[in-house]
């Protein structure tokens, strides 16, 4: 048997080879910008995370699309997840080395580099698409569909993985094929219904008998309770949700919605507490992507004040733009509104309980 060779750490991570990409365009100027080199690091390590973070939403797409997914399954998909949670974290922290760089030092090499963007980033818009953004809900870039800022192929690419399975899917078909949302004799959604109903009359009351509000500030505040009930009075009307959910005011569906709010109103049950984590893991990735955004907006901002960005948009306007917009698991968020103090909590039967302790949440 011929014996192995040693394993060197230079080869084994092409340690040459990546040392050697690193070419600012400003060496080749009679005027070299020190902090160039800076700028192109930085970004190459965004690219290396970013494909770090695709190979584990791969890993989550291939066990969303199992028709069932397995006990032994959820402790991957949570461990995916807060991979790429850590990550986003290394991520939002590069940007403060980045800002050691100064705006003067930026600008030094900044006409060099135009028009190349960071929207140029092929693989941020592959993660885009795999983690459910829809062309529908992009900001326009430049007055354009997003995916002809690239080459015919790649813009191909991406159009082509607006059509399969991405993990807001994946996510979707998972939660609506939960145990436990039908519940035989036991009407929980109507005893659950009267209790949030209750909740909202309290803030009401509290609301109007404040003595330090004014009462411009008393109707504004009541119009907001008035339309957050009628949002969850459409939680129990399939009619009414499909309308919002045509509005854009929710996208999961009707009983993924339901099984979302079930699972973490529930979360202590033995059956639920794997799914409550990845609940868990699902708001930390989009809140760390909307930081991420939010911080870049204002790295630009810092850096070009108003002027354009390089590519060509409006820069940090954009950017800030695009950090509300393109939030992705924002039902999650919004189903908070409608969760009671556990005390409230409509108790389950004891036979149900039994079975949340001892099932699977195969689904």
């Amino acid at each position: 048997m011929k014996e192995k060779p040693p394993v060197h750490y230079i080869s084994y991570l092409k340690i040459d080879e990546l040392l050697s990409l690193q070419k600012p365009l400003s060496f080749q100027t009679s005027h070299p910008c020190h902090d160039e080199m800076l700028f192109i690091i930085t970004h190459q390590v965004y690219e290396l995370w970013f494909k770090q973070i695709l190979f584990e939403v791969d890993r989550l797409l291939n066990i969303f699309r199992q028709p069932k997914i397995s006990e032994t399954n959820m402790g991957t998909i949570v461990s995916s997840l807060r991979r790429i949670t850590e990550i986003q974290k290394v991520l939002i922290q590069q940007i403060n080395i980045l800002e050691t760089m100064t705006p003067l030092d930026f600008l030094d090499f900044r006409n060099l580099i135009f028009p190349a963007s960071g929207f140029q980033s092929f693989q941020f818009r592959v993660l885009e698409n795999k983690l459910g953004l829809k062309e529908s809900m992009r900001l326009s870039y430049n007055d354009k569909p997003y995916h002809a800022h690239f080459s015919e192929e790649k813009a191909k690419e991406l159009q082509k993985l607006e059509q399969e399975l991405s993990l807001f899917e994946g996510v979707d078909h998972w939660l609506a094929r939960t145990p436990f949302l039908q519940i035989e004799d036991f009407n929980f959604w109507e005893l659950y219904k009267h209790a949030v109903r209750d909740l909202f009359n309290q803030e009401k009351e509290t609301l109007l008998s404040h003595p330090h509000l004014s009462e411009d500030d008393k109707t504004r505040n009541l119009k907001i309770i008035e339309n957050n009930f009628s949002s969850f009075e459409a939680l129990f009307d399939e009619n009414k949700y499909q309308e919002l959910r045509k509005k854009g005011v929710w996208r999961l569906s009707y009983k993924a919605v339901h099984a979302a709010l079930l699972i973490q109103l529930y979360r202590e049950q033995p059956v639920f507490q794997m799914p409550f984590q990845i609940i868990t893991e699902l708001l930390n990735m989009d809140e760390l992507m909307t930081q991420w955004r939010y911080r870049h907006a204002l790295l630009a901002r810092r850096m070009l004040g108003t002027k354009m960005g390089t590519g060509g948009s409006s820069g940090s306007a954009y950017l800030q733009a695009s950090a509300e917009q393109h939030k992705l698991f924002n039902d999650l968020f919004q189903l908070t509104t409608f969760f009671i103090p556990k005390t409230k909590l409509p108790p389950l039967p004891k036979n149900i309980e039994k079975q949340m302790g001892f099932s699977s949440l195969k689904s």
